[in-house]
């Protein structure tokens, strides 16, 4: 079975509204790494099993994502705050070969600094 890396995103943002079952089968089979047959060993269920559980997981996070649209959203956002931080990195370049205000150079630091803390988040 491919694995797309994809879900361990949407098992971030999701991941709690899955069955603690889903949850750690998907866990298991992306985050740590462990093939059908491992999990269903450790579970004592088939392999077969393991990968109709890991399906309908994926499903459901794939439709949640197509409703709700979290993830996208906080890309969407995290792009557009790094681009603000290049446009400050662009003002402040500009300002230090032809402008030289300080103002101007103190702003440029507090837009990004905002936009830095707003990544962490």
């Amino acid at each position: 079975m491919a694995k797309d890396l994809g879900i361990t995103i949407l098992l971030d943002f999701y991941g709690d509204m899955l069955t603690e079952k889903q949850r750690d089968f998907l866990g298991y089979y992306y985050n740590d790494d462990l093939s059908l047959s491992e999990i269903a060993e450790n579970e004592g269920i088939t392999r077969q099993g393991v990968r109709d559980s890991i399906k309908r997981a994926e499903a459901q996070l794939f439709d949640m994502e197509e409703r709700l649209g979290l993830a996208r959203r906080f890309h969407e956002m995290r792009k557009g705050l790094d681009e603000i931080v290049e446009c400050a990195n662009a003002i402040s370049e500009y300002n230090m070969r032809y402008g030289l205000s300080r103002e101007i150079n103190d702003t440029t630091v507090k837009i990004k600094a905002i936009a830095q803390s707003l990544c962490e988040v």
